[in-house]
């Protein structure tokens, strides 16, 4: 069995994991255990705007829509680029500028 992808949480991105209401919160950390394993999360979709090979994990509920961006194309682990809750039909500026520069920023350390 292949070992488990490890988890990089950028920024903030795991607190504002923890801050998302209790059921969206376990199932978006569902999605990654999946991702982790090799396999695709139940609703995602690309997000090539932020950078290659971006993704974002959807989890809608009655609390409102939450998204979980991240990076899974490296071999050395799954880098979580933020964690928000949706509130428009657009991605707001200031959440794709968190997950812009944080994808980033992976780039430069890799660089080093």
């Amino acid at each position: 069995m292949e070992k488990e992808k490890e988890i990089r949480w950028l920024g903030s991105s795991y607190r504002d994991l923890l801050a998302f209401p209790e059921e969206p919160r376990r199932r978006a950390a569902f999605q990654l255990g999946k991702i982790q394993a090799g396999l695709d999360p139940d609703d995602w979709k690309p997000f090539d705007s932020i950078g290659a090979g971006t993704r974002e994990i959807r989890v809608r509920n009655p609390d409102g829509i939450f998204r979980v961006m991240y990076v899974t194309k490296y071999v050395e682990a799954l880098y979580v680029l933020h964690c928000f809750q949706k509130k428009a039909q657009k991605l707001e500026p200031h959440d794709r500028t968190i997950a812009e520069t944080r994808y980033r920023a992976i780039i430069n350390d890799r660089k080093t």
